[in-house]
């Protein structure tokens, strides 16, 4: 089966919100074993979403459609599907039983621009909501059968589980399993990770190669859809091991998790923990391990020690390193994170000192430079690194998780 996602509305055709709904979808159907073969947006306008649906509706088996179902004047999605479908709006008891019951459960009164959510094309069937005042609809056009569901997305997951999900199981006579895996990398430029991978694909016939950045990470993916389970994860398991070959070290994660995450769960599986002393990072490497759940097992102390006097006074930094090699040296690092590991009671201290710009670099320590200790009780490290960003909030990110790299790496030892 083939499917099409439409996301409609102003504000994301605008930008002004991210459409993150068709990202979610688009997942959810491929592990249903249906084929994504075009996203869409389109504002709010009665004539264009009409002919937009008109257009889908030749060339697709199902679609789903999110947004416009709500009580305002712009939620106007019925009304175009009921124009491309040359029907007219009734009202459908059953939704307005769904909007009534959700309001009770608020101590919510019904009023007048909630009958209108009950207003559906003719010969639709309503799709119950039971996390918001805003019913779907499944309705057919042409040769597609179209989906329509909430924008607000936690209502949009709800009704895609309950109402979505299984009605397309019901549809598809033999359903093929649809598999992906997801190996995050670090280290490598996204040219460089295609490079390693080229002639995957003809490797392992079946299997479909993806790549996503999101920065500084990217994301191997591999698809491939089988009528048969087995054969699908016995495929995806040695394409997978390939790619982990090709990639080496810099793959840190073979199910899709952070940096952090994966940091986090080796000092779990070693009962360390770890103290953080961050200067140019400002506080995001502790801010990315927080973030973890469980992570108070291993995070014992964070401190942001900006300036050379609280260096001096809080880690024991000494003012003769300082004088010599300045903030932003290895040797400071070193002495860093030995001093916030030791002032913490920590396994491991890590430090980052560095220029994050756009300002601040030199010749011999141009932007980008960042300077990462790391600090066990029986070794003492500096690092140094340069990554020429002129962004600083990429300068930032790209250092925080280089050293959270670094600390994964002393565990592949």
């Amino acid at each position: 089966m083939k499917a099409e996602i439409l996301a409609t509305g102003d504000e994301i055709l605008t930008g002004a919100v991210i459409d993150s709904n068709s990202a979610y979808i688009a997942q959810k159907l491929e592990e249903a074993g249906v084929e994504v073969v075009r996203h869409g947006c389109v504002g709010d306008n009665v004539e264009t979403i009409a002919a937009i649906l008109k257009e889908i509706s030749t060339r697709a088996d199902l679609a789903v459609v999110t947004g416009g179902l709500g009580p305002t004047l712009d939620d106007i999605t019925a009304e175009a599907a009921a124009k491309a479908a040359g029907v007219e709006l009734v009202f459908d008891r059953e939704a307005m039983s769904c909007i009534e019951n959700f309001l009770k459960t608020q101590k919510r009164e019904v009023i007048a621009s909630n009958k209108n959510q009950a207003m559906v094309p003719k010969g639709s069937v309503c799709l119950f909501n039971f996390v918001g005042t805003a019913p779907g609809f499944v309705f057919k056009i042409g040769v597609c059968l179209f989906f329509f569901i909430p924008g607000v997305p936690y209502e949009m997951r709800r009704m895609l589980a309950d109402g979505v999900l299984p009605w397309i199981d019901k549809l598809q006579k033999e359903r093929s399993f649809s598999l992906v895996k997801t190996i995050s990398t670090f280290g490598l430029a996204e040219a460089a990770v295609n490079e390693r991978l080229v002639g995957l694909a003809e490797e392992f016939p079946g299997i479909r190669l993806g790549l996503r950045a999101k920065f500084p990470v990217i994301y191997v993916k591999l698809y491939v859809r089988d009528k048969d389970e087995d054969r699908a994860n016995i495929l995806l398991e040695k394409a997978s091991e390939s790619v982990l070959n090709k990639i080496g070290k810099c793959a840190f994660s073979t199910d899709g998790k952070s940096m952090e995450a994966v940091a986090g769960s080796f000092l779990c599986r070693e009962k360390a923990t770890i103290a953080i002393a961050e200067s140019c990072t400002g506080g995001l490497i502790s801010h990315l391990l927080t973030n973890v759940p469980g992570s108070s097992d291993y995070f014992l102390f964070s401190g942001v020690t900006y300036s050379n006097k609280a260096k001096i006074k809080i880690l024991g930094v000494a003012e003769a390193t300082l004088q010599k090699y300045g903030a932003v040296h290895e040797e400071t690092a070193k002495e860093m994170a030995d001093g916030v590991r030791r002032v913490a009671g920590a396994t491991y201290g890590i430090s980052t000192t560095g220029i994050a710009g756009p300002g601040g670099g030199t010749g011999e320590k141009p932007v980008g430079t960042v300077c990462i200790g790391i600090a066990a009780p029986d070794f003492v490290e500096g690092y140094r690194f340069n990554f020429q960003f002129n962004e600083r909030l990429r300068n930032k990110k790209k250092f925080a998780i280089t050293a959270l790299d670094l600390l994964r790496r002393k565990f592949l030892v």
